[in-house]
This record gives structure tokens, sequence and C-alpha cells, in this order.
């Protein structure tokens, strides 16, 4: 894994939400096809960049909600 495979991960999480607006981890990992490291490999990056808000499921508490920040 290097910095250049997580932005393009990144890259991918960040189009799935522009075309939806709010994902969960599960329905993320479905439209990218990215493994669970990846996922998150790829949220991390985009929180460093603020690109990103992440809440908690009101149905699963296990579950997390991502959205892209609202500029």
């Amino acid at each position: 894994m290097n910095v250049e495979a997580i932005g393009n991960w990144a890259g991918l999480v960040w189009q799935a939400l522009d075309e939806a607006d709010v994902l969960g981890v599960k329905q993320i990992k479905k439209i990218t096809k990215l493994k669970d490291k990846e996922v998150f490999a790829a949220i991390g990056w985009l929180a460093r960049e603020n690109k990103i808000t992440i809440d908690v499921s009101a149905e699963d508490p296990k579950e997390f909600i991502v959205s892209l920040v609202q500029e």
C-alpha cells in the first residue's frame, strides 16, 4: 500500500459519494469494490483533507455514515 494507491481509492470513494450524497461504509465497499482496509484508508485521506463528514448510523450504531462536506 502506498500513497498513490490510497489517493486513487480516495478518488473512488469521493466519486461514489458525489453521486449518492450519503453512504454507509458497506455501501461504499459495494459500489467501489474496495476491501475494508482500502475503504478506511480512503476515508482517512478524505477526512484529513476535510472533504467528508462521518457520523454514526441511527439504525445501526456499528455503521458509519459518510457524506461530502458541503462547500
